[in-house]
Order: structure tokens, then C-alpha cells, then sequence
């Protein structure tokens, strides 16, 4: 790690590779992690009701079967799977069967590819840059699964949390008591909310997946990091999300993923937090209080 940083000539292609790669394996991640996760529950309900067993073959999984073309299940091969380049030369089809590919693909290796890049940029290529890769790599995951599906699985929220503590534990970017204040501030920062607007309309304003994604943002972020994240996180859901429902034209009462944009701002807090409430300080004079 100390040779890419004093190489980054070197270390900045390679962290630009490595991006496009963990790119294409998350698109992997948020097409087929929700479909077998409806899978295991439509399971669990029939041995719990105790219907009888029928033959339901399990969607593909994550990492052992081959990547396919959506429409004609056709196997791609390796040239018809390079990150970002194969669906550019393709026309953004399917050589098989024609029908057009998803700009998910692009877009979700594109977007990681510069998100990595700007990670390693700001933490440089030791074990902080690392870690910095993993959470960026886990909210971008977390997101597209909320944004498809208003789902934020435990099994990506809860590994984020526990990297955090760890990453925490080794004092890599702060320390362990406000990684744990961070998880539990975020987590009932939030539930407060949900709880107060249930008492006031009757409804859920947000899902259990919310709560634990701030704690996760938490233990990375610490403590003071919790409030600029809710605000940037609201002001961004606000922004994005009336634009959202105004193109699709939807009722307001329409369900909007909130994960997408608490990831947004987690990141943000995360990268450029001290920054941030540095600048908000000394805009409101409280920088040069006694």
C-alpha cells in the first residue's frame, strides 16, 4: 500500500480498475440480493403456515452463478462482461437477443469507479483508504436495493455497523465510544421520528432498514456526525424527491426510499464532515465562543 502512495501514477488506475470491478459485482448484488431474499420468505411463510412443500428453484445467487442477459438468459462471456466498456461497444443491447441492457449497469460502475477514486484521493492507499472503499462500497449497494425495491436488507446494514466498530476499534478514523454514541444516537434519532409521526397520522413515515442505516453511518462518522447527515439527508430527499414525483407524476402519498439519500449525505459527512461543521461553526460565530 505504501508503494501505491508513492506511486500514484500507479495507484490511481488501479484504484479506478478496482472500482469498475466491485462496480459490475454490486450491480450483481442489487439485482439478485432482493430476489433471493423474497425467495427466503415466501419459504419461511409456507413452513410456518405449514402448507405443503412445492418446487420453487432459487434465484440465481450472488457470486456462483454466471452473469446472463436478463431477457434471453443467454451465459455472456468474458468480453461481453468488461465493466462499463462492453456495454459502450454493445450499443447498451444484448448481442443474443437485441433487447436493450439496463444504464444501471454503466451508471452503478461508472458512479463506483469515481467514488472509489475520491476515497483513495482523500484517505490515500493504506488501511484507511481501504476502509474508506468498504463504506462506500456498502452504501452504494444499500442504495440501489432501496432504490429498486424500498428494501434495506439487515445483511447489508448490520455487516456496515459492525465494520464501523471495527474500523472504530482500530482507531482508524475515530474512536470506539463515538462509533457506539453514533449507532445509537442514529438509530433512535430516527426511530423517534418514526415513532412520533405514527402517533400523529397513524401511518409509518419509514422503514426499520432507515434506522439501522444511520446507525451503520454511525459508527463510521461518529456522534457529530448524526446531524449534518439527517439535514443534508432530508434537504437532498426534499430536493430529489418532489423533482421525482413531479416527472413520474405520482401522488405525494407514494412511498420515496429514504436509504438513497441518507447514504448521499452519510458519505458526504463522512468525506469532508470535519470540513463541514468547521465552516458551519465559524459562519455562525460559534467557532470564536469562549
Amino acid at each position: 500500500m505504501a508503494f501505491l502512495d508513492q506511486n500514484p501514477a500507479l495507484g490511481y488506475p488501479a484504484a479506478a480498475a478496482l472500482g469498475l470491478v466491485v462496480g459490475s459485482f454490486l450491480n450483481v448484488v442489487i439485482l439478485r440480493l432482493p430476489r433471493r431474499m423474497e425467495w427466503q420468505w415466501k419459504c419461511d411463510a409456507r413452513e410456518i403456515l405449514g402448507e405443503p412443500e412445492i418446487y420453487d428453484p432459487p434465484p440465481p445467487g450472488i457470486a456462483i452463478e454466471p452473469s446472463h442477459c436478463p431477457q434471453c438468459k443467454a451465459r455472456l462471456r468474458w468480453y461481453e462482461n468488461i465493466p462499463l466498456l462492453s456495454w459502450l461497444i454493445q450499443g447498451g443491447k444484448c448481442r443474443h437477443c437485441g433487447v436493450g441492457i439496463s444504464p444501471q449497469y454503466p451508471l452503478v460502475e461508472l458512479l463506483t469507479m469515481l467514488l472509489s477514486l475520491a476515497a483513495v484521493w482523500q484517505f490515500g492507499f493504506g488501511w484507511q483508504g481501504f476502509g474508506a472503499l468498504l463504506f462506500t462500497w456498502y452504501l452504494i449497494a444499500a442504495s440501489g436495493i432501496d432504490f429498486r425495491t424500498t428494501l434495506l436488507p439487515d445483511s447489508l446494514t448490520l455487516p456496515l455497523l459492525w465494520l464501523g466498530l471495527v474500523a472504530a476499534h482500530e482507531g482508524l478514523f475515530i474512536g470506539t465510544r463515538p462509533a457506539i454514541a453514533g449507532a445509537v444516537v442514529g438509530y433512535l434519532s430516527l426511530w423517534l421520528v418514526w415513532w412520533v409521526f405514527k402517533q400523529l397520522t397513524g401511518k409509518e413515515g419509514m422503514g426499520h432498514g432507515d434506522f439501522k442505516l444511520l446507525a451503520a453511518i454511525g459508527t463510521w462518522c461518529g456522534v457529530q456526525g448524526i446531524l449534518p447527515t439527517v439535514l443534508i439527508s432530508s434537504l437532498v430527499g426534499a430536493l430529489i424527491g418532489s423533482v421525482w414525483l413531479a416527472a413520474k407524476g405520482r401522488d405525494k402519498a407514494t412511498p420515496l426510499p429514504f436509504g438513497p439519500y441518507l447514504a448521499i449525505a452519510g458519505w458526504i459527512v463522512f468525506m469532508w464532515g470535519d470540513e463541514i461543521i468547521g465552516t458551519y461553526l465559524r459562519m455562525s460565530g460559534l467557532a470564536d465562543a469562549p
